[in-house]
């Protein structure tokens, strides 16, 4: 049998004071008290050594968790590959759609040039025709700016188009499209109705007596 004090315990079984208290208390060591010292008491070579024992390495899961990171960044891998690829397709789409817009607004620009400078230079002779397309193109998507209805080639235009590029205050315009109507009612060779709607050729006829 062996005695020793609490230090001297510790550091034959190679753990801290702490531990041997432990032992002491969970009754895994015995221990006795003498002249108000404590002393552990233990068989020499019976007693397993009381350091905890060093774990065990599996070698399979450490593996396991290897293989799983590898497939994982694989994957990773694939899945920033396919959202490049849906990035570049959908930045494509857009150019090409934008393309399409500009080549539309720029066939649409074009025609609506060539119905104002048409209007200005055969209807509006007597306003700048630099001016008229300026307020028109600027007309914020105002479809009633730019309907504009001429019938066979550029002889005749509509009434209420007229009427719209004169740009004459609602009372007045009112007035001669009284006028117009009373005319049309009377066989006016001046004027055409066509599809309920008056036409006039400012080109051709004067019809200073209807307007002023």
């Amino acid at each position: 049998m062996e005695k020793l004090t609490i230090v001297d315990a510790a550091e034959y079984f190679k753990i801290s004071k702490e531990a041997i208290h432990n032992r002491i208390r969970r009754g895994s060591l015995n221990c006795v008290i003498e002249n108000g010292v404590k002393y552990v008491i233990f068989s020499t070579g019976k007693e397993a050594p009381l350091s905890a024992p060093s774990p065990v390495v599996d070698n399979r899961y450490t593996q396991y968790i290897e293989n799983e990171n590898l497939r994982l960044h694989e994957k990773v891998e694939v899945l920033e590959k396919e959202t490049l690829r849906l990035r570049d397709q959908r930045e494509q789409m857009l150019i090409d759609e934008r393309s399409k817009i500009e080549r539309i607004y720029k066939e649409r620009d074009a025609q609506l040039r060539s119905v104002l400078h048409l209007v200005a230079t055969k209807f509006l002779s007597h306003v700048n025709e630099d001016v008229v397309m300026k307020e028109v193109m600027n007309a914020d998507s105002n479809e009633d700016a730019i309907n504009v209805e001429i019938i066979e080639i550029d002889e005749w235009v509509s009434l209420k188009s007229f009427l719209k590029l004169k740009r004459y205050e609602d009372k007045v315009k009112k007035k001669i499209k009284s006028r117009f109507e009373s005319s049309i009612l009377k066989k006016d060779e001046r004027l055409i109705l066509r599809d309920k709607k008056i036409f006039l050729n400012p080109a051709l006829f004067d019809y200073s007596d209807l307007i002023e």
